[in-house]
């Protein structure tokens, strides 16, 4: 008769997998472009791909599910849609449409046609903003409508400009969207959608409003065409602002925050300890037009350092304190406008997708950057400057990656054997 190991001696003996993990919202499911499972080892194998229509929302997973925003463009007429697969097999589970009104450049491919704030999904609802204010609550299950606003019948709200991905907070549902009067911020009650507070009469940008825990509160950080700003989420109230006026072509990437330094864009803050405050550390007095890294993708903040791409396709490593150039790279994509890097930390390593559609990993450290492999995982279907362009951010769950064009909607496994 075989005697049975000891539990404690097995999990010594047997490598235990890492938990897996959904990607429920945008960056993430805290917001900060880190896949919390262990750097995969295996090959890039595509295991479905399904057919999506224009916009610029990246995927999310959750429950088993793959959400996706996109559009049916057929002039003179538009559509957006919420899209429901399956996880497992890409089949379609859902789709809900309802019609909008795109202008006339809408139409034209690599112009902005389509959804680009990324759903959320919470709780059995999914969450989705479109392109000029439709907001939805739909069943996460079934695609049943919950609750639905359309934002332009209440307030003033620029055609094609709700672009940031919302945010749930506690009973909120939290919009970036530029809407007046005083309601550039808008928080929802997430049950029945009605308006909970406003805040800001200022221009929105493109960039995605995240809240962290600095000062002893809870802040909402929210980088508009004319500044930096931190709200109480509860309410709406202003905590701090750093005038910051930005072009929305170079106002997209999300703020990002590691303990007392936020970066937004190119500009670095050291968060106060003890009160809801902030005060710049580089680069200092300098015009709006440099304190951009990228307009195109994430910067990563780790330890002392920081990694980005820049604007015109170089990854740098800088010192986080200071700014300082450590070492810069040209070999992760093509050395022009448009180009771009998306990073997203696993456990000891580094996923990076670029505007060229290639999924590389790789070991970045303040030493230097090792490419471990690189896979062609999606077309660039974005006309730019003379080609075509991937921009959008995957996301990264159970195990795989879920990318996404104009065309299609692909998920490739991470860990699949030779």
């Amino acid at each position: 008769m075989k005697r049975l190991l000891p539990a404690a001696l097995l999990a010594l003996l047997c490598p235990v997998a890492s938990p897996a993990a959904d990607w429920p919202q945008f960056r993430g499911p805290d917001r900060d472009g880190v896949w919390h499972e262990a750097f995969p080892v295996g090959e890039v194998k595509v295991r479905w791909r399904k057919p999506v229509g224009w916009g610029w929302s990246s995927p999310v997973v959750a429950q088993g599910r793959v959400f996706l925003t996109d559009s049916e463009l057929m002039k003179p007429a538009a559509k957006e849609r919420v899209r429901c697969f399956e996880e497992a097999t890409g089949k379609l589970l859902w789709s809900h449409a309802y019609d909008v009104t795109y202008p006339e450049w809408a139409f034209t491919p690599g112009q902005g046609g389509g959804p680009t704030a990324t759903p959320v999904v919470e709780a059995g609802r999914v969450y989705v903003v479109g392109a000029n204010g439709h907001v939805h609550c739909l069943d996460a299950a079934k695609g049943a409508v919950l609750w639905e606003r359309n934002l332009r019948k209440a307030y003033e709200v620029r055609e094609m400009q709700c672009r940031p991905s919302p945010l749930i907070e506690g009973k909120l549902l939290i919009l970036f969207v530029g809407a007046k009067p005083g309601a550039c911020v808008l928080a929802l009650d997430k049950q029945t959608g009605k308006e909970v507070w406003r805040a800001l009469d200022e221009q929105v940008s493109n960039s995605s409003p995240v809240v962290v825990v600095a000062g002893g509160r809870r802040q909402l950080i929210v980088w508009t065409a004319d500044s930096l700003t931190s709200l109480n989420p509860a309410t709406g109230e202003v905590w701090w602002r750093e005038p910051m006026v930005t072009s929305t072509n170079d106002g997209i990437p999300t703020p990002v925050v590691r303990g007392n330094r936020l970066l937004v864009g190119g500009l670095m803050l050291e968060l106060n300890a003890t009160r809801p405050a902030a005060t710049v550390l580089w680069p200092g007095i300098m015009p709006a037009a440099k304190r951009i890294l990228s307009n195109t993708s994430n910067a990563l903040l780790q330890g002392d350092h920081v990694f980005s791409a820049k604007s015109n396709g170089e990854l740098v490593c800088l010192e986080a304190g200071t700014g300082k150039l450590v070492w810069r790279t040209n070999s992760v994509t093509d050395l022009k406008g448009g180009a771009s890097i998306h990073l997203t930390p696993s456990g000891d390593g580094m996923f990076l997708f670029t505007n060229q559609g290639n999924l590389i990993r790789a070991r970045l450290t303040p030493q230097g950057y090792r490419e471990l492999s690189r896979t062609p995982l999606l077309k660039p279907t974005t006309p730019f400057a003379g080609r075509n362009c991937a921009w959008v951010p995957p996301a990264y769950a159970n195990g795989h990656v879920f990318a996404r064009n104009d065309e299609e909607l692909v998920c490739a496994s991470l860990t699949a054997k030779p």
